[in-house]
């Protein structure tokens, strides 16, 4: 990331809407980026940073949490990090078909591929000391620029 904002928040719940708040405002200052994937990138953070809490809660840190935003040129990039015991991405169980017979009794796991289907690119870095969640979501001109082009 080449330029952009540093949030650093406390792991707790409270501070999602703040993360939610500045990471829509900062996307919207690409004027070619629509609502709805302000709203798709809006979502992913959200979904990484409820992760990060999570694996602070588990072990019962106060480490706050550092999210990284950059707008640059052709992307926008966000980099959620937490201090939390780290897992293998690899050997996620999945959640299975919302169909299946008793997966709507538990509420999670939908974070992961959720965020992979919201975001262009996605990269985890985890290890024991903790989690760097990478989200890239490229900026396309706008349609009427698009249109022009073609002609």
């Amino acid at each position: 990331m080449k330029k952009g904002i540093i949030l650093e928040i406390p792991s707790q719940v409270e501070y999602l809407s703040l993360v939610r708040a500045v990471v829509a405002s900062a996307a919207g200052l690409d004027k070619t980026l629509g609502d709805q994937r302000i709203e798709d990138l809006r979502l992913a953070v959200s979904e990484a940073t409820t992760n990060a809490i999570r694996a602070h809660a588990n072990l019962g840190s106060n480490e706050r949490i550092t999210i990284r935003f950059g707008l640059d040129g052709d992307r926008i990039e966000v980099e959620v990090q937490d201090h939390g015991s780290g897992f293998d991405p690899e050997t996620l169980d999945p959640t299975g078909p919302l169909t299946d017979k008793g997966r709507l009794e538990y509420e999670g796991g939908f974070g992961i591929p959720l965020m992979k289907i919201l975001a262009d690119e996605i990269k985890i870095d985890s290890a024991d000391e903790g989690t760097t969640v990478h989200l890239v979501v490229y900026v396309s001109p706008p349609s009427e620029e698009r249109d022009t082009a073609n002609k």
